[in-house]
């Protein structure tokens, strides 16, 4: 099976696209334009995608519209590749010297799907380490302009973390109870 993922640049291309928002739908000519590959290439692997249970479609009015299927037995693990390989997940990674010492940094699941908080003070993006707020904040400004949002993120040194654990802070632990997507360092580190 997982032979079958990334068989072509143009399957990496259309798992970016499908899975950078997996809220969207989209027609062939859209994905060509987003892939930047000939129409052929894309219809081919949309094709075998849809083949393998990953895509489904819709004829609407002479469109056929496409999204990724959420109960594809991969989705989960392709939406954290995704998630770490574009956008804020990118940036986080390429900018990890110049943020500092960052040892832990996750990404709520609600926000890498795209999907509304569902509380104000839902936490979108937990840091953690010795990390240079200008250049976060700069990071993470980027990333409201391109989604046309707020992000509510948070950044925690490493004794913080070890405290509002030990403590059982009520504020860390909405963020360790919700689903997420780590970006750097482990899990395990993250929920002690």
């Amino acid at each position: 099976m997982l032979k079958d993922l990334f068989i072509s640049k143009t399957r990496v291309k259309l798992l970016q696209t499908f899975l950078s928002d997996s809220t969207q739908m989209y027609h062939v000519r859209d994905l060509v334009r987003k892939t930047g590959d000939e129409i052929n290439a894309v219809r081919r692997e949309l094709q075998r995608m849809e083949g393998l249970g990953m895509v489904k479609k819709e004829p609407r009015g002479n469109r056929l519209y496409y999204w990724f299927r959420q109960d594809y037995i991969f989705y989960q693990d392709l939406l954290s590749l995704v998630a770490k390989t574009t956008s804020l997940g990118v940036s986080l990674v390429k900018n990890r010297s110049k943020l500092g010492r960052v040892t832990l940094a996750m990404l709520s699941s609600r926000f890498v799907r795209h999907q509304p908080r569902k509380n104000p003070d839902e936490v979108d993006v937990l840091i953690v380490g010795d990390i240079s707020l200008s250049e976060l904040s700069a990071l993470i400004k980027a990333e409201e302009a391109t989604r046309s949002q707020t992000i509510n993120y948070t950044p925690m040194t490493d004794e913080e973390l070890k405290f509002r654990r030990s403590r059982r802070d009520p504020f860390l632990l909405s963020i360790l109870t919700s689903s997420r997507v780590m970006i750097i360092g482990d899990q395990e580190d993250l929920v002690g």
